[in-house]
């Protein structure tokens, strides 16, 4: 069973929020890089980055990260995918994800971006923040809280880039007996 809990008007809205919010609470784009888990945290991170242009004239740099190597959870990969040609020291970080749910990823993102450099400070942006978490760990930004159950239910987003349309479904996992 499957519901759709977003739509792409409602994505938009939500990145340009997020978007404004990003410059109020840094004072504007002093130092401030935008930082994409992969795969479609870039994607999302990629629209703020394109919003904050709009509305400042000035392109913010803009990294993808990818965690797999940096993972506890899952088999570590070997291959790091990342793509940040910018250094990070002393940057305002502002990490963006899709979905915020353990914590695993972003403390898995937190200790990829501080093997490259000393950040003054990390920030998360979510599009979504479904709860559950094992770690202390708390979004700055969040398009929209959306309550699930823990083992009942998965959110998946889907982005235009990637999937073909921009959406939030919310899914009703069947256990199989």
């Amino acid at each position: 069973m499957k519901k759709k809990i977003l739509e792409k008007d409602d994505i938009r809205r939500s990145l340009v929020r997020i978007s404004h919010e990003i410059l109020e609470k840094n004072k504007g784009i002093e130092n401030l890089v935008i930082i994409g888990i992969l795969t479609r945290g870039y994607y999302l991170a990629k629209r703020i980055v394109e919003n904050i242009e709009i509305f400042e004239g000035i392109k913010v740099p803009l990294g993808s990260l990818d965690v797999g190597p940096f993972r506890d959870d899952e088999k570590r990969k070997k291959e790091d995918k990342s793509e940040i040609s910018f250094s990070l020291t002393n940057k305002k970080v502002v990490l963006v994800d899709d979905v915020l749910f353990t914590g695993r990823t972003v403390r898995a993102a937190m200790d990829a971006i501080t093997s490259r450099g000393r950040p003054s400070l990390i920030q998360l942006a979510v599009l979504v923040d479904r709860g559950h978490r094992e770690f202390p760990i708390r979004p700055d930004y969040v398009g929209k809280n959306i309550p699930s159950s823990k083992h009942k239910e998965i959110v998946k987003v889907r982005v235009e880039e990637v999937d073909g349309e921009d959406a939030v479904y919310i899914e009703k996992l069947v256990k199989e007996e």
